[in-house]
């Protein structure tokens, strides 16, 4: 996979996506990802990129023209790529936009924006998508546009020691992840469960996934809501489903009772 960025901060992005497990994953040749200094190919000396907008109003607009030289630059150096706009107007990214376009495409172009956008003419001609990571702003594309690559990049065989490093994740299957722990067994009075001390595999796995129920169940209701539990083809399954959904009903009733003595000392006070 290759991704290349066009970007007015280059340097930021290396910073983070030219260490750790990307870091290794590009010096394996596992993926390629480059960063394209956009003001490198305007035409005049101040290397200008953005002008104010036409019809007035705050800000200025990055220009069509260097966006367009910088894309075509990455075209004919490396071939037509999915090109990507990092906008808050583009559709929600999550892990199931992250698996299709990886299932689609092996070489992506992302976009970063500032200032108060683009040239909507730059993307009608080049750009392909829009995404957003969220409903909220930031002052440029480049968090966003770091944050698609890594998400796609993790996915491709040979960064990650093996697939279920990020099948078991969070969201993968529609999912939250169960609760993690590591050394020490007991921490400020807190232990770790009894079952993961147990070394019984199966009984961990199953474990693993009542808790990944339970915790997508009073999280985010709106994810479980959308799980598909006609997935769930054996007996077995189907009973963890249940007592996970039993477990969640306990549960829920003793955050809710804990809430409601927290209100009543308060109003007390």
């Amino acid at each position: 996979m290759r991704i290349d960025i066009l970007t007015l901060f280059p340097d930021s992005i290396d910073a983070v996506l030219n260490v750790s497990i990307l870091g290794r994953a590009q010096a394996r040749g596992h993926i390629t990802i480059r960063t394209h200094q956009i003001r490198d190919f305007t035409t005049n000396k101040q290397m200008q990129v953005d002008d104010y907008p036409y019809g007035g109003g705050r800000g200025a607009v990055m220009q069509a023209d260097p966006l367009y030289r910088c894309w075509q630059h990455v075209v004919d150096e490396a071939g037509p790529g999915h090109t990507i706009y990092m906008s808050p107007c583009g559709r929600t990214f999550d892990q199931q936009v992250a698996k299709q376009l990886y299932r689609d495409y092996d070489h992506f172009i992302l976009v970063c924006g500032h200032y108060e956008g683009i040239d909507q003419r730059f993307i009608d001609e080049c750009v392909d998508e829009e995404l957003s990571i969220g409903d909220f702003v930031l002052t440029g594309g480049e968090i966003p546009a770091m944050a698609v690559a890594d998400a796609l990049c993790r996915m491709v065989p040979g960064v990650l020691a093996e697939e279920c490093c990020f099948m078991d994740e969070s969201h993968w299957d529609g999912l939250l992840e169960h609760p993690q722990y590591s050394r020490p067994e007991e921490w400020h009075g807190r232990k770790v469960p009894e079952v993961l001390l147990s070394g019984h595999h199966g009984n961990v796995a199953k474990w693993r996934k009542k808790e990944s129920y339970i915790r997508t169940m009073l999280r985010r209701p709106d994810l479980f809501e959308k799980f598909d539990e006609k997935k769930l083809t054996t007996k077995a399954d189907r009973r963890l489903l249940a007592e996970a959904k039993a477990e969640y009903q306990e549960r829920l009733a003793a955050l809710q009772a804990e809430s409601a003595t927290e209100t009543a000392a308060e109003e007390k006070e």
